[in-house]
């Protein structure tokens, strides 16, 4: 038999654990970074035919996010998914005068030769 005291300190911990990645996880998505990428891929005509619709994010992103008021850097990798197959999105963008402007937006797809740049067909368009 395992002492009580020994599993209510593991389920403790496990809610603790839990209640800091449910924290980071959200922070990533509410990020304007991040919605802004997952929007350009949703809106990605190669992505949608090699991923599909509806195209989700998944949990785990992975990176850093750092805004300090109207600027920001971000690093992050998002995980995609939809019907036909699933992949990465990689970010690499700058805040300045509280907008995101995208150095580098990617999409890798599991099974496709190369990554799809998402930049290419906004290259007229500035980023928000």
């Amino acid at each position: 038999m395992v002492p009580v005291g020994l599993v209510g300190g593991l389920l403790l911990a496990g809610a603790f654990v839990g209640s800091i990645f449910l924290i980071v996880e959200s922070s990533f998505r509410q990020s304007g970074c991040y919605t802004q990428a997952l929007a350009k891929a949703r809106a990605n005509p190669e992505v949608l035919e090699k991923v599909g619709q509806p195209l989700t994010p998944g949990w785990l992103a992975g990176g850093n996010i750092s805004i300090s008021g109207s600027s920001g850097d971000a690093d992050i990798s998002i995980p995609i998914s939809g019907p036909k197959g699933k992949g990465t999105l990689y970010v690499i963008a700058k805040k300045s005068a509280g907008e995101w402007n995208f150095q580098r937006l990617e999409a890798e797809v599991e099974g496709a030769e190369r990554r799809i740049d998402l930049l290419k067909s906004d290259e007229a368009t500035p980023e928000k």
